[in-house]
């Protein structure tokens, strides 16, 4: 039995890159591929923020970060990630994780933990509305 103290430190959730409610009732889970995400970008405090645009691995049906230069089916923006997720924090390895994406909602675009460029805008357009 390990008595020793420890320390565990939570963080606030930012969502004020949502630019209403609308939307968040229907989440869809979804299972990141945490091996896709980098460090100092998309989680340097062990969590993946939320808000972090999110592409479909085509082999395996993950999902990733999307960047329209990759290859593997994150070139096409789906959604933006819903809640942040622990991905080290808690210094446990995993090369994923599940968490919860927004395929239809309002954006304040200003407010995006990463930039979405024109293509991935239009790859969404009609879903997600960007203000």
């Amino acid at each position: 039995m390990d008595l020793s103290l420890k320390t565990e430190s939570f963080t606030q959730d930012r969502r004020d890159w949502l630019g209403s409610a609308h939307g968040t009732d229907a989440p869809v889970s979804v299972t990141l591929d945490v091996t896709t995400f980098t460090k100092a970008t998309h989680y340097p405090d062990g969590y993946i923020k939320s808000g972090i645009p999110l592409g479909k691995i085509t082999a395996g049906g993950k999902y990733g970060p999307y960047n329209d230069a990759a290859t593997d089916g994150r070139q096409t923006l789906v959604g933006f990630l819903f809640t942040a997720q622990d991905v080290d924090a808690r210094r446990v390895t995993s090369t994923s994780a599940v968490g919860s994406m927004l395929i239809h909602c309002f954006i304040r675009e200003a407010k995006l933990p990463i930039a979405v460029d024109a293509a991935g805008k239009a790859d969404v357009a009609g879903r997600i509305i960007f203000v």
